[in-house]
């Protein structure tokens, strides 16, 4: 009752935090004190965002399309390489150094040689998803398997168990906490890279229509395609929370 106490006050105080913002941001554009086709007001923003619903709608649809198989296959990725990577040390000397260094490589700089590379279609988006959501996953599991308890994995070999029941047992669900984790970062990034990808090169989207509507300085419009991405976002996120929950019941009776 108490820790359901805690998280509700907490929302509240979250809501209070981004209440207290759009005042001051209503208040700022009515006062003028920023030119209005610059900064629009949250009012102006909402009604563009409702005047321009099932245009988002249809561009949201290819991105988040973009974003799941991007994410998708970034999981399956990072988790057979980290798998790989820890059951194997020379292949975690010659590999990890190689992971590090794709991230150092900005995502404007990569997606356009992409788009370069496969056109302007929907591969070179996914791609980039790719890329930018498997590093998590990988790093994320590899810490989570490189922490199981040195005693239980000793104590399962001394009564005979082999390397997959070892994995199976000890080391999967113990970096379990740590992929859910990471999932959520690389939730968040997937939508972030297929937006980004569009902007570079594509026919629909939201990453389009952003780019479109930035040329027509309709600010209003940018600002709600903006919302619409974080809510994305955060939905994407809030359903990792429930996928974790379903996964790991034994977290909820703490």
């Amino acid at each position: 009752m108490k820790r359901k106490f805690q998280n509700i006050t907490s929302k509240l105080w979250s809501a209070a935090a981004v209440a207290v913002i759009l005042i001051v941001w209503q208040c700022v554009s009515m006062a003028g004190l920023v030119p209005n086709y610059m900064l629009p007001s949250p009012v102006e923003v909402a009604g563009a965002f409702a005047g321009e619903f099932p245009l988002l709608m249809q561009n949201a649809k290819v991105t988040l399309l973009e974003a799941f198989l991007g994410l998708f296959f970034g999981v399956a990725l990072g988790f057979v390489m980290a798998v790989l990577m820890d059951h194997f040390g020379r292949l975690y000397q010659a590999l990890y150094p190689i992971i590090v260094l794709t991230q150092t490589v900005p995502t404007v700089a990569i997606a356009p040689l992409l788009v370069l590379w496969f056109g302007y279609q929907m591969l070179p988006k996914v791609i980039l998803i790719v890329i930018v959501t498997f590093f998590p996953i990988t790093v994320g599991l590899l810490n989570g398997f490189r922490s199981a308890d040195r005693d239980m994995i000793v104590l399962m070999r001394s009564m005979g168990a082999g390397k997959f029941q070892i994995f199976k047992c000890i080391k999967l669900p113990g970096a379990m906490g740590q992929f859910f984790a990471s999932l959520r970062i690389s939730a968040s990034y997937a939508v972030v890279g297929a937006v980004i990808s569009e902007w570079l090169g594509g026919f629909e989207g939201l990453g389009v229509y952003m780019t479109r509507v930035k040329k027509a300085f309709s600010f209003d419009k940018m600002f709600a395609v903006i919302f619409l991405i974080s809510v994305i976002s955060l939905l994407l996120m809030k359903l990792v929370d429930v996928l974790q929950k379903k996964c790991m019941p034994w977290e909820n009776k703490k």
